[in-house]
């Protein structure tokens, strides 16, 4: 059976009728099962998916097809999908079912795509490497002893590994566009507020973001196009208008652009991500983009101030998450208070518990100035300072990851090691700004590399071209 990389492949196929709905959604069932072992999709609509393609087909024969007719979609388990289950890979909500759709969804089934299953990821998207997941850990498809990156592992190894055509995530610190590096894939992190967080189980609310996971830009950019935009249900979204990205794809321009040196001399980055990312730069000068040097003095001070905020807000997000209405409920309890401490321990892993926790001690009496307070004003800086540089140039480009893909169980005994792998993703979160990681070759042991471009708020027309640029020379 033909192997389809991409929707513009699909959609030829299908204009040509070389190819039918079903046949490409059997395809990617076919890859599913053929992959188990990988362990990246908890739930498949696989009938649902084939009833759903053969309602395409018929709407494709009349010429009625909507912008997604014949786009195979995964989603994050994370995302609410009616009458599906959804856990946000939690023991927490066992059983549970999503009561309603969310905006993204609705959207996705408004122009035809093909929802074909929920993706693992780590719980409650709290994580690097898609290891913290009550369904055990997705393998990397590039070495199976390797992790995908987190939290949205799963959802980049299924377009790796050609499970579906794009996925949609979530990035509240680098949850794309981590995993996409270290997949090898394109990862988009849009501006904060470009697309409605309705229907999204909140992690850290003024953090979090769905994102975009594909093979090709122009992928990436149609499903942004269909996805973006203001809604009645999320007060925080932006009422901006929502650009064509796809045919803004054709644009040639020449940028400015700027590259943190900080980044390329810290002691953590692997030499092979350093020697890909110079090379990525000569690059950039030889189409005759204007690259320059610079230094971010707050860049140590990113990561601590995301991680006392984003831990403060998940300690009050999940405590809703008690046992009471729905989800899991220990057996063992006597009585009430024993039942919400058993149930939050029993239901919760050990990652989300660490961050409740941190996040609970941050914003208690005697620490709430010390810590949190104090974070709030740490990122109206980097936000300042970023913002500042981004109307000198058009971009900062930087390394996504200061490593590969690291191996299962590296860094699982020292949080602060895996916390290091967010180093370079996690300002475009604090900021609020929009940014995109692409591949930029492999290590000596074939391992992919990741490298990011990040944009003033709003651009992301502009870090659509500049990455199929760098991509197509």
């Amino acid at each position: 059976m033909k192997k389809y990389t991409s929707f513009g492949e699909i959609s030829d196929c299908l204009s040509k009728g070389e190819a039918s709905c079903e046949t490409i959604v059997n395809h990617y069932l076919d890859q599913i099962e053929s992959q188990r072992d990988l362990n990246v999709f908890v739930e498949v609509y696989a009938e649902e998916a084939l009833n759903r393609a053969k309602e395409m087909d018929q709407k494709i024969a009349k010429g009625q097809g909507g912008k997604l007719a014949g786009m195979v979609v995964g989603i994050k388990d994370v995302i609410c999908h009616k009458d599906h289950g959804l856990q946000a890979a939690s023991k927490i909500l066992d059983g549970f079912q999503s009561q309603f759709n969310a905006t993204v969804i609705d959207r996705l089934i408004a122009e035809d795509a093909i929802i074909i299953g929920r993706q693992n990821c780590d719980e409650f998207a709290m994580g690097s490497s898609n290891e913290n997941s009550a369904f055990g850990p997705t393998k990397n498809a590039a070495n199976p002893e390797h992790v995908p990156g987190g939290s949205s592992g799963a959802s980049a190894v299924a377009v790796q590994a050609n499970m579906c055509t794009v996925s949609l995530g979530s990035d509240t610190g680098g949850s794309v566009r981590q995993p996409a590096a270290f997949c090898g894939v394109i990862g988009l992190k849009p501006t904060y507020s470009r697309i409605s967080r309705y229907g999204l189980i909140a992690y850290a609310s003024s953090f979090d973001s769905i994102g975009v996971l594909s093979t090709t830009v122009e992928d990436n950019a149609l499903m942004l196009e269909v996805i973006a935009g203001a809604d009645d249900f999320d007060s925080t979204v932006s009422n901006e208008p929502v650009d064509n990205y796809v045919k803004g794809l054709g644009e040639s321009k020449k940028y400015k652009i700027a590259y943190i040196q900080n980044t390329l001399d810290s002691s953590g980055i692997a030499t092979d991500v350093k020697e890909a990312t110079l090379s990525a730069i000569e690059k950039l000068k030889s189409k005759g983009h204007e690259v320059s040097p610079i230094s971010f003095d707050l860049l140590d001070y990113i990561l601590p101030t995301y991680y006392i905020l984003t831990t403060a807000e998940a300690s009050s997000n999940l405590s809703r998450y008690d046992g009471v209405k729905y989800g899991y409920r220990t057996p063992h309890a006597h009585n009430l208070e024993e039942m919400y401490k058993m149930t939050r321990e029993e239901g919760f892993g050990k990652e989300v518990q660490r961050r409740i926790m941190l996040g609970t001690f941050v914003l208690s009496s005697g620490y709430y100035d010390a810590y949190y307070i104090k974070a709030q004003k740490v990122r109206r800086l980097i936000r300042e300072k970023t913002q500042e540089l981004l109307q000198q140039y058009d971009f900062l480009v930087m390394p996504t990851t200061p490593t590969a893909a690291f191996k299962f169980g590296e860094h699982s005994d020292d949080p602060i090691e895996m916390y290091l792998a967010d180093l370079y993703t996690v300002q475009a979160n604090v900021c609020g700004v929009p940014a995109i990681s692409i591949p930029n070759g492999e290590t000596t042991d074939g391992l992919p590399i990741g490298l990011q471009f990040m944009g003033a708020a709003f651009q992301e027309k502009k870090l659509y071209q500049i990455a199929k640029s760098f991509l197509d020379s």
